[in-house]
């Protein structure tokens, strides 16, 4: 029932920054930990990271870790994932998601996914 629609992608210079941002159609019913995924193509879909629903515990893949930052503002019901140092490896479709609970595998529990924003690097 809750909506999810990603925006901010687009095409960028290699060492360069895009913020992502994942907007919740309507407030959300559950408190749900949201996170970005992505998939490139010819690739499985791939854990970026997670915020819990007071933002106080975030996760990061190893890949990100330090060159990207997850947070939320729950007033506005809308995560963010902020994209620095980006490499022609990020290059994928950007997923955002909202669960009880987000794993590194995917989702568990009530979940909803959104439809992707395109995140271009080039070299």
């Amino acid at each position: 029932q809750v909506q999810l629609v990603e925006s901010g992608g687009g095409q960028v210079q290699a060492g360069g920054s895009l913020r992502l941002s994942c907007a919740a159609s309507r407030r959300t019913v559950r408190t749900y930990a949201m996170g970005w995924f992505r998939q490139a193509p010819g690739k499985e879909r791939e854990f970026v990271a997670h915020i819990s629903y007071s933002g106080d515990t975030t996760y990061y893949a190893d890949s990100v870790k330090g060159r990207f930052i997850i947070s939320r503002d729950n007033t506005k019901n809308t995560v963010y994932l902020q994209m620095n140092s980006l490499k022609p490896e990020d290059t994928a479709v950007y997923l955002c998601a909202a669960a009880d609970v987000i794993l590194t595998t995917g989702l568990e529990g009530h979940g909803t996914w959104g439809q992707g924003t395109q995140v271009t690097v080039s070299s």
